[in-house]
C-alpha cells in the first residue's frame, strides 16, 4: 500500500512539473523517485512520452518506450496514442502509420483515439479519401466511433471543400440514432457560414433551438459572421440583437466582427455605439479590436484618435503590425496629409518590416485622387514591387486624369508582367482612347489584350 501511494505521489509530481514543460526536472525526479525505492509505472512512463510529444520531442518520446521495456513495463495503448498525436500535430503522416502499425505488431490494440487522431491528421493533409477510409474500417470493425470521431469527421470534410458530404453523414447519423452534441451543431454552422452557405446555416441553426439546445456565443458568433460576409448585415444584426437579449457576454471578436460590418456599410454612427459597448463591458483589447477601431477613427477622419490608439498599443505591450500602420497611412492619405504618410512608411522601415506594397498602393491611390498624377506616376516609377491592385490603381487615376494614352502604356506593362486588369479598366481606357481620337491605338490595345487573354 505505501510503494502505491509512493507511485501515485510520483506520478502527480510528474505531471505538475510537466504542464509546466520542466522535462529535465521530472526525468531528475524520476531517477531521485527509484534512488528511493519508489518505482515508476506505465502512468509515469505515459506523462512523460505526452510531455515530450507536446514539447516537438518525437524522438525523445519515443526513447521512453525502450525505457518502459528496459524497467519491464509493457507500453500500453497511451503510450502509442501520445507518439501518434505527437507526429500527427507536425503532420509526419509516415511516422503516424509507422507508429501505428508498430502498435498493430506489438498486440496493442488501438482504441477509438487512435483511430481519430489518424482522421484528423489526414484531413490536415488535406486527405479527405484516406480519411473517410479509415472512418469506414472503424464503422466495420468492432470499434465503434465516438461522438468525438463524429465531429472530427464533420469538421474536416467542412474544412476541405466537401460540406455537402458533411451535412449528409451529419443526416445518416442522426437516422441511427446519434444524438448531436452543441460543438456538432456550431462545427457544421461554421463550415456552411465559410462556404457562404447562409440559408442552410440558419435552417440548422433553428432545428438546433427546436431540439431544446441552446446556441452558444460561439454559435451566434459564427452565424454573424457569415451574414455579414455574404452582405446580409440586417440579419447580422438580427443576431446580435439575440445574443445581447439572452445575455450572452461577447468577446473581443465578435466586437470587432460587427464594428468591422458596421464601417463597411457606412453605419458609423452605430460602429460608435458598440465601440462603447466594448470599453464599457470592461473588454481588453487585442491587436485586432485596436486595427479594427483604428479604421473606424482613420474613415472619420480622426487622426488624432488614431495616433493615441497607436499609442496605447505600445503602452499595453502589443507589437503593431503591417496592418495597423497600413491604417495609418490609409487615414493620412484620406485627409491629404501626404508627407505624414510618406513619413510614416520610412518610419516603417525603420522597425524593420520592409517592404509594405499594400501601404505603398493605398499612398498611390490617395494621391491619384488628389490629383497630384505627376506625383504618383514617380512613386510607381520608383516601387520597387506591383501588383495587380498597383497597375490597377494608377490605369484608373490615370483615365481619371484623362491621360488615356499613358494608362494604356501601363495596362500593357501589367499584361506583359502576367497581371491581370479588370475588364471594366480595359473597357474605360479603349473608350478613351477613342473619345480623343486615338481609335488606332485603341485596336492596337485591344489586339494586346486578346492575345493575352489567349495566352493565359
Amino acid at each position: 500500500m505505501v510503494a502505491r501511494l509512493s507511485t501515485k505521489l510520483l506520478n502527480i509530481c510528474i505531471s505538475s512539473i510537466c504542464k509546466a514543460k520542466q522535462v529535465a526536472k521530472a526525468e531528475a525526479v524520476i531517477i531521485d523517485g527509484i534512488r528511493l525505492g519508489v518505482l515508476p509505472n506505465v502512468v509515469t512512463y505515459n506523462t512523460l512520452i505526452d510531455a515530450y510529444c507536446r514539447l516537438d520531442c518525437i524522438d525523445a518520446g519515443y526513447y521512453v518506450l525502450s525505457r518502459m521495456k528496459e524497467a519491464g513495463i509493457a507500453p500500453n495503448v497511451i503510450s502509442y496514442n501520445s507518439l501518434i498525436s505527437g507526429a500527427a500535430r507536425k503532420c509526419l503522416l509516415s511516422s503516424a502509420l509507422d507508429l501505428f502499425d508498430e502498435m498493430l505488431r506489438a498486440g496493442i490494440h488501438p482504441d477509438a483515439w487512435s483511430y481519430n487522431i489518424l482522421i484528423n491528421c489526414l484531413f490536415k493533409l488535406g486527405k479527405p479519401d484516406e480519411a473517410n477510409r479509415i472512418f469506414r474500417e472503424m464503422v466495420l470493425g468492432d470499434l465503434h466511433p465516438c461522438p468525438a470521431t463524429y465531429n472530427i469527421m464533420i469538421n474536416g470534410l467542412c474544412k476541405n471543400g466537401y460540406v455537402n458530404n458533411a451535412i449528409m453523414l451529419f443526416r445518416n447519423l442522426q437516422r441511427h440514432g446519434f444524438v448531436p452534441e452543441v460543438l456538432t451543431y456550431n462545427t457544421l454552422i461554421n463550415g456552411l457560414s465559410k462556404a457562404r452557405r447562409m440559408g442552410t446555416a440558419r435552417r440548422l441553426l433553428r432545428e438546433f433551438k427546436e431540439a431544446g439546445y441552446e446556441p452558444n456565443s460561439i454559435t451566434y458568433t459564427t452565424v454573424m459572421k457569415c451574414c455579414f460576409q455574404c452582405r446580409q448585415f440586417e440579419e447580422g444584426l438580427e443576431i446580435l440583437y439575440e445574443m445581447r437579449s439572452k445575455g450572452y457576454t461577447f468577446d473581443g471578436f465578435a466586437y470587432c466582427t460587427v464594428i468591422a460590418a458596421l464601417i463597411k456599410i457606412g453605419r458609423i454612427e452605430e460602429a460608435d455605439e458598440i465601440i462603447r459597448l466594448m470599453q464599457h463591458s470592461g473588454i481588453q483589447p487585442d491587436l485586432v479590436s485596436y486595427n479594427t477601431l483604428m479604421n473606424l477613427y482613420c474613415r472619420q477622419g480622426r487622426l488624432d484618435d488614431a495616433m493615441k490608439l497607436l499609442s496605447d498599443i505600445e503602452k499595453e505591450g502589443l507589437e503593431c503590425d503591417k496592418y495597423t500602420h497600413t491604417i495609418i497611412i490609409d487615414g493620412l492619405c484620406k485627409a491629404g496629409n501626404f508627407s505624414g504618410a510618406k513619413q510614416h512608411l520610412n518610419y516603417m522601415n525603420t522597425l524593420g518590416f520592409g517592404y509594405n506594397l499594400v501601404a505603398f498602393n493605398c499612398l498611390l491611390d490617395g494621391l491619384g485622387k488628389a490629383g497630384h498624377i505627376d506625383h504618383a506616376m514617380k512613386l510607381f516609377e520608383s516601387m520597387e514591387v506591383k501588383d495587380t491592385f498597383t497597375y490597377t490603381i494608377q490605369v484608373h487615376n490615370l483615365c481619371r486624369a484623362r491621360r488615356f494614352l499613358c494608362a494604356s502604356k501601363i495596362m500593357v506593362l501589367c499584361i506583359n508582367s502576367g497581371f491581370r486588369i479588370l475588364r471594366a479598366t480595359q473597357r474605360a481606357v479603349i473608350d478613351g482612347l477613342c473619345s480623343i481620337g486615338f481609335t488606332n491605338e485603341a485596336r492596337k490595345l485591344k489586339l494586346k489584350l486578346r492575345v493575352a487573354r489567349l495566352l493565359q
